[in-house]
């Protein structure tokens, strides 16, 4: 995907914001990558650029070194949270960035609505990832996944209709069935 910023080098951009902030962070050629330490010659904030205007939040937020130093600290919380949803120290780190937004319900010509809103700005991107994730939770936990590819460890929403997705992306299908299928085709 291409952006205002640059290119988005991410093998998987357009999950909800939430898992697609835990994306920032992927394995290429076998090695960890994070788009917030450089990957693609990124500095640390342009690489912030590059996930706000991917994850459709550059218009309302600033890629700055505070705004960054609020989304790392939502990516563990959510990171964690994702590994273990029972984990009380996740938790309390989930609830710490939501203490930094509320929700002002509005009512315009359009009818209800809700507005998000922070004391200080720089933590609405990392709120409303973390936000976004407990909604998610509340309508889709049981369709969150992380890909089976063991090469691989992106998360994404399966969104199949009988919700039986495995892979983040037919590329990593393809590395995962492929050889399997190969295998069996072979034995006939």
């Amino acid at each position: 995907m291409t952006t205002r910023t640059g290119a988005d080098p991410r093998p998987l951009t357009g999950e909800p914001v939430s898992l697609d902030l835990l994306n920032t962070r992927w394995i290429e050629d076998g090695e960890p990558v994070d788009l917030f330490a450089g990957a693609a010659g990124l500095t640390r904030v342009r690489g912030l650029a590059v996930w706000l205007e991917s994850a459709g939040l550059a218009e309302r937020f600033r890629a700055d070194a505070a705004t960054l130093v609020h989304v790392l600290t939502a990516r563990e919380a959510l990171a964690r949270f994702v590994a273990d949803p029972a984990d009380a120290g996740a938790r309390a780190l989930i609830d710490a960035v939501l203490e930094h937004g509320r929700i002002r319900i509005t009512f315009t010509a359009e009818g209800a609505g809700e507005r998000a809103e922070f004391a200080d700005p720089t933590w609405g991107p990392a709120w409303t990832a973390v936000r976004g994730h407990v909604e998610l939770s509340g309508t889709a936990a049981d369709r969150i996944r992380v890909c089976a590819s063991p090469t691989c460890g992106l998360r994404f929403l399966d969104d199949s209709r009988d919700g039986t997705r495995r892979w983040c992306s037919t590329a990593c299908g393809d590395l995962g069935e492929g050889p399997r299928h190969n295998a069996r085709t072979r034995e006939r």
